[in-house]
């Protein structure tokens, strides 16, 4: 019997595979059971049939099971895997905290779905900026290639940490962390 993937299904098959820890995503190789209507927003918000989901322990248990293959976006459990939209990134880092100073520093992201990463190599900190307006976009990795846009309040927390340092020949203006520099924008763009 084929089941259609829906969201009921997809929750309880998440919930068993991860019993034990974060489910293995990456291992499991299930066929491709079509797109489900499901969205995460550029806020962190998500949809189901167009309706947000307001249980927290549902968002964060849908999380748990995404995975990114080339550009596409997929919840995968051991036997189904179903397309979902991601406006931006799948997660939102919704507030830092810091430890130390300058290259001693390191900075701890916290998710909306809860997530923790320490920024250094494993967990690197980009930018991008918005070809039109120049708006910078901050993401940090969460895990696999999977990013956490890092939310306006807790960017502007950070930038009042950041420092000028050479970066490919060149002033950058950026941020400490683990030992690594992660430059946010050339110091000759900076009034």
């Amino acid at each position: 019997m084929i089941v259609k993937p829906s969201a009921e299904n997809l929750a309880a098959a998440a919930k068993a595979a991860g019993k034990k820890g974060p489910p293995p995503v990456h291992l499991w190789n299930p066929p491709f059971c079509g797109d489900l209507d499901m969205e995460i927003r550029r806020d962190g918000t998500w949809f189901y049939l167009g309706t947000p989901i307001g249980r927290h322990a549902l968002v964060k248990l849908f999380s748990s099971i995404i995975r990114k293959d080339g550009d596409d976006y997929f919840l995968v459990t051991p036997v189904e895997k179903v397309r979902i939209r991601v406006q931006d990134a799948p997660f939102v880092a919704v507030d830092a905290e810091t430890e130390g100073e300058g290259r001693d520093q390191k900075v701890t992201f916290t998710t909306n779905v809860e997530d923790v990463v320490v920024a250094g190599q494993d967990h690197p900190i980009r930018v991008v900026r918005d070809p039109e307006t120049g708006e910078p976009s901050p993401y940090v990795r969460v895990r696999a290639n999977l990013d956490a846009l890092i939310d306006r309040k807790t960017f502007y927390r950070l930038v009042e940490l950041g420092a000028h340092e050479m970066h490919e020949g060149e002033s950058w203006f950026g941020l400490w962390s683990s030992g690594m520099f992660f430059p946010i924008i050339p110091s000759s763009e900076l009034g």
